[in-house]
């Protein structure tokens, strides 16, 4: 069924094209944005994995969506929960890979492997994640950034990824969102380089009210949140749309979706700049070498999974069918 014609202005989660026969995974699908996009997702047709570290919050959460859906457990702070999430899926296709999950501003705290929290899941967890799973995706993968890449003048701390001395949640969480931009860059010239049709995007919610802030920095940090939350934040559902967006229209491959609206803050999605930082080609590929060699886990050969790194032409934003590999 062709996508309903719709302009930017008016764009919504009514406007996604018909995903029957699709799945999707979305990581953190048990609230906030991540639960919103889930719900669009199956309303759409969608088959809607709940990757989510708590499984019975997943199943709390995924009774309230009206749609297909089931729960797997998937502690990204955990690469051998990762890995466990990746070996059950067992070859099935997989259309849309949704990394969504992420924590904010954390006093400093370790992954069950030692790297630094934020860097540690909002990254290196999703970067595991996507390269295990990556043979089997038909279509693309989102990934969600944050305008706070653009905070303090961020860059990738490689001479202490893990924040050892120094520790500074507001900039390592800067760090994390830089590390989802660069990733997603470097994992589209890689695409392209192999041939495949698979893309990779990124896209960020603006400034919405979701329960990512109520666990995020200090106390008085948390009362100021509250207080954004009240009088400028958009709701969760709207906070969603530039990951449907991303997930759904026909863009190019390692684009950015952001709100339209002052600073980027609330809006209808569309197409959104990134800092310097988050465009070096350089940088990008520094970094992806490093995320193998800290997670064990490398980019896929082609004789990995029944897609390969090929894809399917047409996609969800083409226009076309599709099919499941």
């Amino acid at each position: 069924m062709a996508e309903k014609k719709t302009t930017k202005q008016t764009w919504d989660a009514t406007s996604l094209p018909d995903l029957a026969g699709r799945t999707a995974v979305v990581t953190g699908a048990n609230s906030g944005i991540g639960l919103r996009a889930a719900d669009a997702l199956a309303r759409a047709g969608a088959h809607v994995v709940f990757a989510v570290r708590d499984p019975e919050r997943g199943r709390t959460a995924a009774a309230t969506v009206n749609g297909s859906t089931e729960v797997r457990r998937l502690d990204l702070a955990d690469l051998s929960s990762v890995r466990e999430f990746a070996d059950a899926w067992q070859g099935r296709p997989l259309d849309l890979l949704i990394n969504n999950a992420g924590v904010m501003m954390l006093p400093q705290q370790r992954t069950a492997d030692g790297f630094e929290m934020q860097f540690g899941t909002n990254h290196l967890g999703h970067f595991a994640l996507t390269n295990l799973l990556l043979p089997y995706v038909t279509d693309r993968v989102v990934t969600l950034s944050s305008g706070a890449h653009r905070w303090f003048g961020a860059r990738i701390r490689f001479e202490d990824l893990n924040w050892a001395s120094g520790y500074d949640p507001n900039r390592a969480y800067a760090q994390s969102k830089l590390a989802n931009l660069l990733f997603t860059l470097e994992l589209q010239r890689r695409l392209t380089e192999s041939g495949s049709q698979v893309r990779a995007l990124a896209a960020h919610p603006g400034y919405a009210a979701t329960n990512l802030q109520s666990h995020a920095g200090s106390p008085v940090m948390r009362g100021f949140m509250k207080i954004g939350n009240r009088l400028f934040a958009q709701d969760d559902r709207a906070g969603a749309l530039p990951t449907l967006y991303a997930a759904t229209q026909d863009l190019p491959g390692a684009s950015y979706v952001g709100p339209d609206g002052l600073g980027e803050m609330r809006g209808a999605p569309t197409l959104v700049g990134r800092t310097a930082a988050a465009s070096d080609a350089g940088v990008a590929r520094r970094l992806w070498t490093v995320s193998e060699e800290l997670t064990g886990v490398s980019w896929p050969s082609e004789e990995s999974g029944p897609a390969g790194l090929t894809g399917v032409a047409g996609g969800i934003g083409a226009g076309g069918a599709g099919t499941a590999g």
